[in-house]
């Protein structure tokens, strides 16, 4: 019989494997694990047309999950003006001036990355008036939350000094008035509105190099965390649409759909969200956005008062920051989404915006009872101590960003903005697990420069800068290696409702494993960043292979 056959041995190697013990190789067939073994056990299920691969000493793992990204975003920004982190304001602006020189004349001129910490002073309109009089730009700081933008683009956006803020949003003014060039939230997406917007071409073709570049580190799950972010939502379905459909959506994709209560065409693209299901994508996912960032914006969700002030900002906001949605309103949205099936990711990086978001899934458990969505918190910067136990009460999820914490412009400007007692439990993963909670990461990829998943493990453990330093970020919230790998293995497949399918390798589950190039395990931590992925596989399917690769920009964006 040929179904005794495996379709691919891989062996010659290390296997690791959910009870911890080591194999010298696996055999797949059909999709599926079906062997884990010595040399011999596996080689057992070879036949006429298997394909053998030699491990030459390499280690297979599990595939890893990326449960918050955002690849359109990424690829795009991959050709627009890249300003990297922690650019003085001497050489962001150099940087702005190349690109306007080379810009077609009146052209916006868009890109980022600016912190407030790394410019030295906060940014106005009048810098980029200097160097780019005629050419609208918009700068995205760090966050995604603010930009910084000319006269030009406050003209070509029809914001003056009778503009009146958005809900959810400011626009920072000067002593006279006027708009500073400087918007927070909503008022950044108004302006940003008038920006163009890449084409269908050119979304399509960002994703698919996204998508490439999240094999290449051994991402074989991700999910997109606000549809819509950079070329708005019904190009970007498209574009997942279209990959799919030939076959270019390699790994599994979980599409979040932001609803909020201010845009009514959101329930109109939820309730037609099975439009856009595929094999590998499902946009079974809803994101709120429930605050901002807890920078110099000020605009996260405080329990606690900032520790500096924002001049001209309205006191309670300035002190306490922006809860974006009322709480009854946000409790009759989770509990209708609950009831619907449909999972809900909320930004929280304030821990009133973390408890806003608990209260809510709160109410839709009291109302609707135990159900199978695993609604989880997103970024949890801060998390009061009290609300640490209530997670794992009534089935909600932390999910953390581990790229953004180790020392870094953006950790500057946090620490300066909620002072040293407030850091000492920044992003408190250690005491979340300790609490039972269930903890997932994810990159927020483009908002970090790199979506390479091992920093991330790295530096939960460490809380320093990959490779090590004599900085640290909240080192008191450190965790184990092991606990780290969790994250990105056997607690995301358990958020996706996939634990029995992926997230461990052992025979039954499906072939998602990738071959990598040193057991980070067997290494000191401070190397662990610079795993190498050397092949990629989904169901047993080779998606990635290193020979040969170079990094790549994507074409036509």
């Amino acid at each position: 019989m040929t179904d005794r056959y495996a379709d691919t041995i891989l062996v010659g190697g290390h296997v690791r494997t959910d009870s911890g013990r080591r194999a010298e190789g696996l055999a797949v067939r059909a999709g599926v694990i079906e062997v884990v073994g010595n040399t011999a056990e596996v080689l057992e299920r070879r036949g006429p047309g298997t394909r053998v691969i030699d491990l030459a000493g390499d280690t297979v793992l599990p595939g890893l999950h990326d449960l918050h990204v955002h690849p359109i975003y990424a690829g795009v920004r991959e050709r627009r003006c890249k300003i990297p982190q922690g650019s003085s304001l001497a050489q962001t602006l150099s940087m702005v001036a190349e690109h306007v020189a080379r810009a077609a004349p009146g052209a916006w001129v868009l890109g980022g990355q600016w912190d407030a910490s790394a410019l030295g002073v906060s940014p106005d309109r009048t810098m980029l008036d200097a160097i780019a009089p005629d050419h609208p730009v918009l700068l995205e700081d760090t966050s995604g939350h603010s930009s910084w933008v000319n006269s030009a683009a406050l003209r070509a956006a029809g914001i003056g000094p009778g503009t009146p803020d958005p809900p959810g949003g400011i626009f920072e003014r000067d002593a006279t008035g006027e708009p500073s060039g400087v918007q927070r939230e909503t008022a950044a997406d108004l302006l940003a509105a008038s920006a163009p917007k890449p084409s269908d071409e050119e979304v399509e073709a960002a994703l698919e190099w996204a998508l490439g570049e999240m094999l290449s580190y051994g991402i074989t799950s991700f999910t997109e965390a606000a549809v819509g972010f950079t070329a708005g939502p019904r190009s970007e379905l498209r574009a997942y649409t279209r990959l799919a459909a030939r076959g270019a959506v390699r790994q599994r994709g979980r599409l979040s759909l932001v609803w909020s209560p201010y845009d009514p065409g959101c329930d109109d693209l939820i309730a037609m969200r099975n439009l856009y299901a595929s094999t590998r994508i499902a946009p079974d996912c809803v994101k709120i956005f429930l605050d901002g960032v807890p920078t110099d914006s000020h605009t996260a969700a405080m329990i606690e008062p900032y520790a500096d002030t924002v001049e001209g900002r309205d006191e309670e906001a300035g002190r306490h920051g922006m809860l974006a949605v009322e709480q009854t309103v946000l409790n009759q949205a989770v509990t209708r989404f609950d009831r619907m099936g449909i999972t809900v990711k909320f930004h929280a990086a304030g821990d009133a915006a973390v408890r806003a978001a608990l209260d809510a899934i709160e109410a839709a458990r009291t109302a609707n009872g135990p159900g199978p969505c695993m609604h989880n918190v997103g970024h949890c910067t801060f998390v009061t101590e009290s609300d640490l136990g209530r997670a794992a009460r009534i089935g909600a999820t932390f999910e953390v960003s581990p790229y953004l914490w180790r020392p870094s412009p953006i950790c500057a400007d946090i620490a300066a903005a909620v002072g040293p007692a407030a850091i000492r439990r920044v992003w408190p993963v250690r005491e979340m697990l300790q609490g039972g909670a269930l903890v997932v990461a994810g990159s927020d990829w483009c908002v970090v420069p790199s979506v390479n998943p091992w920093a991330a493990i790295e530096t939960l453990v460490t809380r320093q800068e990959p490779g090590g330093g004599t900085d640290s970020f909240g080192p008191d919230q450190a965790i184990t290696l092991e606990q780290a790998f969790d994250l990105f293995t056997v607690n995301s497949a358990r958020q996706e409702g996939m634990a029995h399918r992926v997230g461990r390798i052992e025979p039954g589950m499906l072939a998602d494993v990738i071959v990598v190039d040193r057991d980070p395990f067997d290494v000191p931590i401070t190397q662990v960043h610079a795993t190498e992925v050397r092949m990629t596989f989904v169901e047993g399917e080779l998606v990635h292979h290193a020979e040969g690769k170079a990094r790549r920009t994507p074409r036509g964006v």
